[in-house]
């Protein structure tokens, strides 16, 4: 406990060019604290309590391809302790300790339903899930997570109940595991290399606001994903690196699995094509292969995406409902593969 404190307070002590609660921005000593605040307020990470204006030294960003969480809007912002993050080509940004990585999500009829701050310790990232409460007043710290129904309505604005799930802090784990270490999903350059919150290409934005360091200086040699346009192979792949990718990788929770959905990996088999599963069980239906190549429906990597059944659907976190959108772009992309690719 003692080590931590002298870590927490050097850290402070480092970042001088950060705000501090007292200059209406982020608290760096509630940040560095050994448990996590009782409310989202106490950090100090945004100016009005509904946590839309952000404090000085906090901004808002985006992802080209977010994660699909049942059409619910998501609200990212980041903080980096008055330093950079170091860019990375391929994988998340190293960011320095003191930094939080803020998402929040919402609907129009209910506001904020809750806020995951991801913050940088000493040691390692931890996960900490904020609930709101009805009058949007305040959110508090939620270890066991949890449960919502969102009455809403769907792309089409036919009416939808939601029965939202905020995970608990182990099932943060699931997802942003990566071997024995958490790690953040979103911040890498070929998530963050277009047009942003505010107009302006997001890797030029954060290094112009001293948010990162190392990036080219050609923002055209920043790797970005095909989301709006390019062909349906290089969308769905983009698709499934962003939904799928944080568990089916290299020393993510489901690498047993051998199906690899990272945006790098040019192994057909790791990819599914012709693979058999590593294990038989009622989530592959009575289907054979991950992905059979011109046949969308004998591919299991289909049949569980179109699932809301636990122990079938995928992901298994974050969504109780189809993403219809996803669903019919994987489609194509397997109905166009060669079949002889099995």
């Amino acid at each position: 406990m003692r080590f931590a404190g002298i870590l927490a307070a050097a850290c402070l002590a480092a970042c001088s060019g950060a705000a501090v609660k007292g200059d209406s921005g982020p608290d760096l000593a509630v940040i560095m604290a050994d448990r996590p605040a009782a409310t989202l307020a106490e950090y100090g990470l945004f100016l009005d309590a509904g946590a839309r204006e952000p404090a000085p030294g906090v901004h808002a960003y985006d992802l080209v391809n977010p994660l699909f969480s049942d059409h619910a809007a998501k609200h990212r912002f980041v903080f980096t302790a008055g330093k950079p993050a170091r860019y990375e080509d391929d994988s998340v940004f190293a960011f320095p300790a003191g930094s939080v990585l803020v998402k929040s999500f919402s609907y129009p009829e209910t506001g904020l339903v809750e806020t995951r701050l991801l913050i940088r310790k000493p040691e390692g990232w931890v996960a900490y899930p904020y609930v709101w409460n009805a009058d949007q007043t305040e959110a508090r710290y939620a270890p066991v997570g949890a449960k919502r129904t969102i009455e809403t309505a769907d792309p089409a604005g036919e009416p939808l109940a939601i029965a939202y799930s905020v995970p608990n802090q182990n099932q943060c784990k699931t997802c942003h595991r990566i071997g024995d270490e958490i790690m953040p999903i979103g911040p890498k350059a070929r998530n963050l290399d277009h047009d942003g919150p505010n107009g302006e290409n997001q890797i030029g934005f954060w290094t112009r606001a001293g948010l990162l360091a190392g990036a080219p200086e050609d923002i055209a040699a920043v790797p970005a994903l095909a989301l709006l346009q390019g062909d349906t192979a290089s969308r769905a792949r983009a698709y499934l690196d962003i939904n799928c990718a944080h568990c089916h990788r290299d020393g993510g929770s489901a690498s047993n699995s051998g199906l690899w959905l990272d945006w790098s990996e040019d192994d057909p088999v790791r990819l599914g094509l012709g693979k058999h599963p590593t294990a038989a069980g009622r989530g592959a239906g009575d289907l054979r292969l991950v992905v059979a190549p011109g046949e969308p429906d004998a591919s299991i990597l289909l049949h569980r995406m179109a699932s809301t059944e636990p122990g079938i659907a995928m992901p298994e976190l974050s969504r109780t409902l189809v993403d219809e959108d996803g669903l019919g772009l994987i489609r194509a992309w397997i109905a166009g593969l060669d079949r002889g690719q099995e």
